[in-house]
């Protein structure tokens, strides 16, 4: 895990932060580089889907002119959900860093998501401080 690639997710929920989005940010690398970056947006565009993975996975399809995402790694502050780790095996991603673990409950199956990814929660007290600042922040209005 590489302390620098996580502080650019950091740097990326703080983007999401700003726009009264779930601050969650994404990056991914190729071989030691940035490739693509992302963060949550989906009260911005009105989307569902717009979760920082789904973008810089997009992003990163896009960059590498290939859907895909062989030898890529992810560093994401939030955990997942399901429909990212989706995102994630069909795009071929096979280790991700996350900062911290979600709260709801996951509704897939970890034994066989870990046949595919190598998924790491390094645990990260910035990727929680963030979101749970945000929610405190968000009950108050």
């Amino acid at each position: 895990m590489n302390e620098k690639y996580m502080k650019m997710a950091i740097d990326e929920a703080m983007k999401a932060n700003e726009l009264d989005e779930i601050p969650v940010g994404c990056v991914i690398l190729k071989n030691d580089k940035v490739i693509a970056c992302g963060y949550n947006c989906r009260e911005k565009n009105k989307n569902s889907i717009d979760h920082a993975e789904i973008i810089a996975i997009s992003r990163a399809c896009e960059y590498l002119k290939t859907w895909r995402l062989d030898d890529c790694i992810m560093y994401v502050t939030l955990e997942p959900c399901m429909m990212c780790m989706g995102a994630i095996i069909e795009s071929r991603i096979k280790n991700v860093y996350y900062g911290t673990k979600n709260n709801i409950e996951q509704m897939y199956d970890i034994k066989r998501v870990s046949n595919k990814v190598n998924l790491v929660n390094i645990n990260d007290f910035r990727c929680s401080k963030i979101l749970t600042d945000f929610f405190k922040k968000r009950r108050k209005k």
